[in-house]
């Protein structure tokens, strides 16, 4: 029996990329993103989604995608790390899809350098990168985001 990986694909720009459904929580609209002093670069900013703070990863940077003004229609994608939850703003979201595993190319076979890309797969439109949320940060921008969102608690808790 063939085991299936249901995903759910996106797209910046014509790219189309996919999250294993098992990390994501919601799909939202787009909301406003406040600026995090000290975050690095990748971190656009944080939400409060019901009382949480989550930060909102730019993976047009990560993909070195060109940037582009927020437009009504883009959505947001919230998903879980084993550290955190994160937000990732996306042009649109496409579709969960439900694919056997086999067609999953590992991505360190044909794209090492994307240390956060898990796997690749084929479609009728071109190739679909699937991100690895784990390893999105690099250990340096992840211990940034710590101490960026500790700051931001401390001046919280003196208010």
């Amino acid at each position: 029996m063939k085991r299936l990986r249901k995903l759910v694909t996106f797209s910046l720009d014509d790219r189309k990329f996919a999250l294993y459904v098992s990390a994501v929580q919601r799909i939202i609209r787009v909301v406003e993103v406040t600026p995090l002093p000290k975050a690095p670069d990748i971190v656009s900013g944080i939400i409060n989604m019901q009382g949480q703070v989550i930060p909102v990863f730019d993976i047009r940077m990560r993909f070195q995608l060109p940037a582009r003004e927020v437009q009504l229609s883009d959505q947001m994608i919230i998903a879980s790390t084993t550290k955190r939850t994160v937000a990732l703003m996306v042009d649109s979201v496409n579709d969960v899809i439900e694919i056997p595993e086999e067609k999953i190319i590992a991505a360190e076979q044909i794209l090492p350098e994307l240390e956060y890309v898990e796997g690749v797969m084929k479609t009728e439109d071109g190739m679909v990168l699937i991100h690895d949320l784990e390893r999105f940060l690099s250990l340096p921008e992840e211990k940034a985001l710590d101490e960026a969102l500790e700051a931001l608690n401390r001046d919280e808790r003196q208010d």
